[in-house]
């Protein structure tokens, strides 16, 4: 009988809490403060790290550690309020003019709009594989996980154990995908009100500023340290499917498969193979 993805996700969390006991979301040992002053704070004896942003800066940190392949999850409690402009960042990346990249951000909005959590994929330094969501919950309340499974057959990107997009390894028709460049694991706290709500149209209001998000229970599992190959190659199973099928049918807002003004010619190669992108 086939694995389960539920099941699998179970054996996730059984291996990162053996693997990771002594480190998992600890802050102070898993990463660096990399800019914005004071405005990012590791508090509670490295428990919970909060990232602010005023119209002086924003600010961000950055994992000690690089991954080739793994699971990556953090829980997450966004800006709360009147958030337009505002982007908050959570995401892997390589080094140089042609990294890689695997990408959730976090476009604010006006008070009482849905946030829309936007993904994308980078490899050799070219992304232009967005796409969007509504996050089915208020994600201001309280953390909600948000992950990232990265192996050489494909990205998976998850919400609270929701599979919401999958993006297949398609190198064998010409579409380059991340597997050969490291990546540390990144986030930020920014302002980009020339595009982040309703397309730069609402700007950010620093009459309500400083704006703050705050993290906790980062855990990550890579393959490459701990040598095992259980749900290295794994894919949805019939469950999974279903998850994934109800979160683009009904959440989703963007698809760059499904914008035609944008290509043309003809969609992107990989977009013509795949249903679930």
């Amino acid at each position: 009988m086939a694995t389960s993805w539920f099941s699998v996700l179970l054996l996730v969390s059984i291996v990162f809490s053996c693997f990771l006991a002594a480190s998992a979301g600890d802050f102070y040992q898993e990463f660096d403060l990399t800019w914005g002053d004071k405005r990012a704070e590791i508090l509670s004896g490295g428990r919970l790290l909060t990232l602010s942003l005023d119209k002086a800066s924003g600010s961000g940190f950055r994992s000690k550690r690089e991954y080739l392949f793994g699971r990556i999850d953090m829980q997450i409690k966004l800006v709360s309020g009147n958030s337009a402009g505002i982007v908050t960042a959570f995401y892997l990346s390589s080094e140089g003019p042609n990294h890689d990249e695997i990408d959730f951000e976090f476009l604010g909005n006006l008070s009482g709009d849905p946030y829309i959590v936007h993904t994308n994929v980078y490899s050799q330094g070219k992304g232009d594989r967005e796409q969007q969501f509504y996050l089915w919950f208020e994600p201001t309340k309280n953390f909600h996980t948000y992950s990232i499974i990265w192996s050489p057959q494909r990205i998976t990107f998850i919400v609270d154990n929701i599979p919401i997009r999958v993006f297949n390894n398609e190198e064998s028709i010409g579409v380059p995908f991340p597997e050969n460049q490291p990546m540390k694991v990144y986030s930020s706290l920014w302002d980009a009100d020339e595009w982040a709500t309703r397309g730069g149209l609402v700007k950010t209001d620093w009459s309500k500023a400083p704006f703050k998000a705050y993290y906790r229970n980062f855990n990550a599992y890579s393959w490459n340290s701990v040598g095992t190959d259980v749900w290295r190659t794994q894919a949805l199973d019939a469950t999974g499917r279903r998850w994934l099928r109800w979160a683009q049918k009904y959440h989703m807002v963007y698809n760059y498969c499904a914008d035609l003004k944008r290509f043309p010619h003809g969609r992107p190669r990989e977009c013509r193979r795949s249903r679930f992108l």
